[in-house]
């Protein structure tokens, strides 16, 4: 497992969809994850420090963990099935451990709001890879697989800034 700090969100204009970037600590891998619009703003507001007027379903999430007397330790990107990445929460209370599956977005949300470390499977990192050039021969119809691999691989300043 690999270390992650979700760098910013952005947006893919080609599919009109919220991404938010990680990055493995202290190295350059990036693993993008599309995800939803009510997601990207709970992220991006966590990430520039604001409060709701009102408490989100993750604040909620958070709050209903440590009432109960649980505490996150870690989230784990786990995998990817077809173009959905999987997502893992690891939840101590007193001498019980949880494993709950979970979306990457809802977990990701959580962890910066409990400050639990993110972590990626290192096969995720290694198919993303660093580069940012486009395989000469990555178009839908002829190779879909490289071109899901050089998309995964953009730079989120190439895909514009998420305001929510």
């Amino acid at each position: 497992m690999v270390r992650m700090t979700v760098i910013q969100v952005g947006f893919d204009r080609s599919t009109n969809t919220p991404v938010v970037m990680l990055r493995e600590d202290g190295g350059e891998r990036e693993l993008p994850i599309w995800i939803g619009a009510p997601e990207a703003n709970a992220i991006a507001m966590e990430l520039k420090g604001e409060t709701p007027a009102r408490p989100m379903t993750h604040d909620l999430l958070k709050q209903v963990l440590l009432g109960l007397g649980g505490e996150l330790r870690r989230v784990t990107i786990t995998g990817l099935r077809e173009t959905t990445y999987l997502a893992e929460l690891l939840i101590y209370r007193g001498d019980q451990i949880f494993e709950v599956d979970s979306r990457p977005s809802d977990s990701i949300a959580l962890a910066l709001r409990t400050q639990a470390p993110i972590f990626a499977n290192e096969e995720l990192l290694d198919r993303n890879g660093t580069s940012t050039e486009p395989p000469p021969d990555a178009t839908p119809d002829n190779d879909p697989e490289a071109l899901r691999r050089f998309l995964a691989r953009l730079d989120p300043q190439d895909l514009g800034k998420f305001q929510p």
